[in-house]
């Protein structure tokens, strides 16, 4: 197995080093005004030139995160500082709420409605502000992160479509990130105020939102952790359940909690089969958790970032249990993702198929897709690879 684990991380090392950053440096960094394009063609020409906050925040945090991890190449750097510089100048309004999306210019198009544009702006610029010692970036990832914290018990404030005191709902998503972002901003964040903040994040996501008698994540519950009988209640998010399930993995580790692991990874396997496309594979979008007709029309779709966070989840399973399903459950994605999503032609991936497999759009980034999933994947599935294959020369 040896051979094969050294033969896999090589791949997955080469296409992100090789490949997939390179397409995202050649095309996606705007030298007029700064910041990133993002949406882009299969092979990198720019179809649209708005900026979207998620999407710059992610990207200024994978090319720090690289140079803080992985070697300081200034290139990287520069990447990360066309991003940062475009973000701190632009994104956010006068009470320090990070705007959804901007214009090229970095004019306000979208208010800032959505909470995880601040989720992500804190990631971005607690690695940048590591990566190019600025205090100025570690105290905006600072308060970013308070602001998230004042927001958590009405994160859309006035922007909340939702009748007040009508079915409020608490959702999965919250808890997820913000366990992830704690992480992520460990040696920037107050060490107590971080445990708290996970510990907290944990029990919500163990306690309210797992189903335990079937191993599977409820995306919102009742604020009393009940289930809500209707579609947003019933609703499943494989992608989601799975890449918490990770997210918790890499907490567990740090804590040394083998009762969290194999929950943990009991639970992806869960996942994997209720999510799982019997007849043209893949791992479906959305699926109602009683089996009932979903709301969301794009329920089958079959997308990059739901099979990428199942071959980390996979991996990093198999490495701290050892559960062979795990690996065999990471052969068959791995066989459909490099099959159906990786483009050797022109580079990246598709984001989008059709329920058979069919690539739907062949853009390599838009609203949604930028450089984010597809290269943070490869990095935690090379170094899962690797720690396997050390692990099995060892014994």
């Amino acid at each position: 197995m040896k051979n094969q684990l050294q033969t896999l991380c090589s791949l997955y090392k080469t296409t992100l080093f090789d490949d997939v950053l390179p397409f995202w440096m050649r095309y996606s960094i705007d030298k007029e005004f700064g910041g990133y394009f993002t949406c882009l063609n299969r092979s990198g020409e720019v179809f649209e030139t708005d900026k979207f906050l998620w999407l710059q925040a992610r990207q200024v945090w994978m090319f720090s995160h690289l140079y803080n991890h992985v070697e300081p190449n200034p290139a990287w750097l520069e990447t990360a500082k066309c991003g940062a510089d475009f973000l701190q100048q632009h994104g956010r309004d006068e009470e320090g709420n990070w705007y959804f999306s901007l214009d090229r210019e970095g004019r306000p198009l979208v208010q800032p409605y959505n909470i995880f544009s601040d989720c992500f702006a804190a990631m971005a610029f607690s690695q940048y502000a590591r990566a190019a010692g600025c205090s100025q970036s570690r105290d905006i990832a600072l308060s970013t992160f308070q602001n998230i914290l004042n927001r958590l018990d009405n994160p859309k404030g006035k922007y909340n479509k939702l009748y007040p005191g009508t079915r409020p709902l608490k959702a999965l998503a919250f808890p997820m990130i913000l366990s992830n972002l704690c992480m992520e901003m460990e040696g920037v964040l107050d060490s107590t105020l971080q445990e708290e903040t996970v510990s907290r994040c944990l029990d919500e996501i163990i306690n309210v939102f797992l189903d335990r008698d079937r191993l599977l994540l409820h995306e919102n519950r009742d604020p009393d952790g009940s289930k809500v009988d209707h579609f947003e209640g019933r609703i499943s998010i494989p992608g989601h359940g799975i890449e918490a399930m990770w997210f918790l993995m890499d907490i567990a580790q740090k804590r040394n909690d083998r009762k969290l692991i194999d929950l943990c990874v009991e639970t992806t396997l869960s996942i994997l089969k209720f999510g799982w496309d019997p007849v043209h594979e893949g791992v479906f979008y959305f699926l109602d958790l009683d089996q009932k007709p979903p709301q969301q029309l794009e329920w089958d779709q079959k997308l990059w970032w739901v099979h990428l966070e199942a071959l980390i989840a996979l991996l990093m399973g198999f490495r701290l249990t050892g559960k062979q399903e795990c690996w065999t459950w990471f052969e068959k994605i791995h066989e459909y993702s490099w099959s159906h999503f990786s483009d050797p032609e022109y580079g990246e991936w598709y984001g989008y198929l059709n329920r058979r497999g069919e690539v739907l759009l062949p853009l390599k980034g838009g609203k949604w897709k930028g450089c984010f999933h597809v290269p943070r994947a490869l990095h935690r599935c090379s170094i899962e690879l690797d720690l396997l294959a050390r692990n099995a020369v060892a014994s």
